[in-house]
């Protein structure tokens, strides 16, 4: 039996604390600074590098950036790196990770002796690795993540920057309906499922229901609702042409969340599920592989952003169900993106590894999956600059303060020092460990191989 929340809370605090306390990096305070001499830029915006630019950070942000010398601020205590000619560039963005289940298998999941001690240590290291790949912001798209996003953001563990969903909202048999088959409905039968009980998702039916889960995740600083409104591929239940949620139930999740000065994103592959959801004033739609033209026509003309995956038809240890699943989506991806791209989507990328920890290893690699319809600029664009315009979605619930993405003076300090021009070989890319020779999040450096 699975603890109740508040002690799975406590568990995982501390293990996060046990394990991890000696491998935050130095913190840089205000009167603290990082200069960057003889860098390439590039900015997360315009097409091209800008050579021999010198680079200031104070603190946690972006001071000075220019093609002379800088000097330093009166009283600010300058650390400088030579940039050797290497490029700097915005730390990498991911808007659909789930850093807890991506960093365990579906057999650990549900193996009855699985502890949150456990889960703690494989979330905990699979966010450290996450940030080591260069990737400085993610957005969790469903499950257990406050405790872990509250350990990184209190410099316990090195992670990314999260913006955090929280639990899943599903209706019963929707594709957040995880329970086992010996798993009664809670509404009949008294008792929460064992996924639930983990944080992973809430099956809530109904407006009052759907209500009061938003609500919940809403109190516990959730950043923006993730809410399933049809079919999925990893999960039992769900046939990926079926629509979930009415429109009044996703509605309900809607006012909740523009109450709060955010947003619902909705997981919904067909035409029919996401005009719905766009009925309802949904305003991202997660994954969208099955969509026709006139849906992201419509799409377009309400301004709802199309957060896009490439994926592969099957994983060296995905489920046969589920690779057969996914037949229909894979066909479909190519058109999908390049019809997005022609009609004028905002689109956002990320991943979505789920339940094959090793996979997180390719998560750079499949940035240059998107060299099939977009140039190295404009990829890295994507997955910089324009994932977080999408980020910013989240209004006043963000996390975190100040602008990401870019390299401009006033922005946010998150950066990668790239051994080479990725605008010329996006390759680089997928090779953090030997061509990141900088990794730094929020002014941070939690890697340097210039030493």
């Amino acid at each position: 039996m699975l603890p109740s929340a508040r002690k799975y809370q406590a568990i995982f605090f501390s293990f996060f604390l046990i394990l991890f306390i000696s491998t935050t990096p130095k913190i840089f305070a205000q009167n603290q600074g990082i200069l960057f001499t003889n860098v390439s830029l590039f900015d997360g915006v315009n097409d091209s590098v800008h050579e021999n630019q010198n680079v200031l950070v104070v603190g946690n942000t972006i001071h000075t950036i220019s093609s002379s010398s800088i000097t330093a601020p009166e009283g600010v205590e300058i650390t400088t790196i030579d940039g050797d000619g290497r490029t700097l560039m915005p730390g990498l963005i991911d808007v659909h990770v789930h850093l807890t289940f991506g960093s365990l298998s579906m057999q650990e999941l549900m193996d009855p002796d699985l502890t949150p001690q456990l889960a703690a240590i494989k979330s905990a290291t699979g966010a450290s690795e996450m940030l080591m790949r260069g990737f400085t912001s993610v957005r969790d798209a469903g499950g257990p993540i406050f405790e872990l996003k509250m350990a990184i953001d209190g410099g316990q563990i090195p992670g990314p920057r999260v913006w955090p969903s929280g639990a899943t909202i599903s209706q019963t048999a929707g594709h957040g309906d995880f329970r086992l088959p010996t798993e009664r409905s809670r509404r009949f039968f008294g008792q929460a499922s064992r996924a639930e009980m983990m944080g992973a998702t809430f099956i809530a039916d109904g407006r009052d229901e759907v209500l009061t889960a938003t609500r919940e995740n809403l109190r516990f600083g959730a950043s923006q609702i993730k809410l399933m409104a049809g079919g999925g591929t990893s999960s039992a239940y769900d046939p990926i042409d079926v629509t979930q949620y009415t429109l009044d139930e996703m509605r309900a999740a809607v006012e909740a969340a523009e109450d709060w000065g955010t947003y619902v994103a909705v997981h919904a592959y067909t035409p029919r599920a996401v005009q719905r959801a766009i009925e309802a004033g949904v305003k991202v739609i997660e994954h969208g592989q099955l969509l026709d033209e006139e849906t992201l026509q419509l799409m377009v003309e309400n301004d709802v952003w199309l957060s896009l995956q490439v994926l592969r038809a099957s994983t060296p240890d995905m489920d046969p169900q589920r690779v057969a699943k996914r037949r229909p989506i894979i066909e479909n991806q190519p058109n999908v993106w390049q019809t997005a791209i022609d009609v004028g989507v905002n689109l956002a990328w990320g991943t979505d590894f789920l339940f094959e920890p090793d996979l997180n290893r390719d998560q750079n690699d499949y940035i240059l999956l998107l060299e099939e319809w977009l140039s190295p600029a404009e990829a890295l664009r994507l997955v910089t600059s324009e994932n977080a315009r999408m980020l910013a979605l989240s209004g006043l619930r963000s996390p975190y303060e100040g602008k990401l993405g870019v390299v401009e003076e006033g922005a946010l300090a998150d950066l990668l020092l790239v051994n080479g021009n990725p605008l010329e070989n996006l390759e680089l890319i997928a090779d953090p460990e030997n061509n990141f020779h900088i990794i730094m999040k929020n002014g941070n450096i939690y890697k340097n191989m210039t030493d």
